[in-house]
């Protein structure tokens, strides 16, 4: 289970760094404030989360390997022949934040459903606010700090799709064991972002 939380971890750090440090080469930012944007998106949430259960210092320093991935993604994505064949193809460019940013949200929802029972939390409200929170966090920190709108307000089906993921999570932590029930939240939270995208399923709108 250990092994499984920590690829869990990897692979959602590595997709969030990517998003928010493609995010900064799109603003352009410097070496810097891209590393700075993928590092943030990557940790954000988990910090955020982490504090709300009162669990401090975040266990994120305690283990640097993920920032070091994230500054590591980051960096990687600014090589000037990386950065322009994706931003400069728009299309391309949609594709790989809607991938990148889905496949975060997924593994910090669960993820974050699986750390609030672990810590004890029992209550259902504070279990889905902090798994949403976990989700989403990064990414409202990196939209903040690039001046943009943040996504979960505006873009089709985002924080939905995190809370029906952490239900889902919730509900057949039990029933399936936790290994199972998060891979069924990610899956879930997945698929949900991708048909969003497709289909253009959004919120009623003000």
């Amino acid at each position: 289970m250990e092994l499984f939380n920590q690829i869990l971890l990897m692979l959602g750090t590595v997709s969030f760094a990517a998003s928010g440090a493609l995010l900064a080469i799109r603003k352009r930012m410097d070496i810097f404030g891209v590393a700075m944007m993928g590092t943030v998106t990557a940790v954000g949430g988990g910090i955020l989360r982490d504090v709300t259960l009162g669990s401090t210092p975040p266990a994120i320093f305690s283990t640097p390997e993920f920032i070091l991935a994230a500054i590591g993604v980051s960096l990687l994505l600014f090589l000037p022949r990386l950065r322009r064949a994706i931003v400069d193809d728009h299309r391309g460019f949609e594709i790989f934040m809607l991938l990148a940013d889905s496949i975060g949200l997924g593994m910090f929802t669960v993820h974050g459903v699986q750390t609030a029972l672990l810590a004890g939390a029992d209550r259902l409200l504070l279990v889905l606010f902090v798994s949403v929170l976990t989700g989403v966090g990064g990414g409202v920190l990196r939209d903040l700090l690039s001046g943009e709108r943040p996504y979960i307000f505006m873009k089709h089906f985002y924080a939905c799709a995190s809370l029906i993921g952490a239900l889902a999570t919730y509900f057949l932590w039990n029933a399936l064991g936790g290994g199972c029930a998060m891979a069924v939240g990610f899956v879930l939270i997945l698929t949900m972002r991708l048909l969003a995208a497709k289909y253009h399923w959004s919120l009623p709108h003000a």
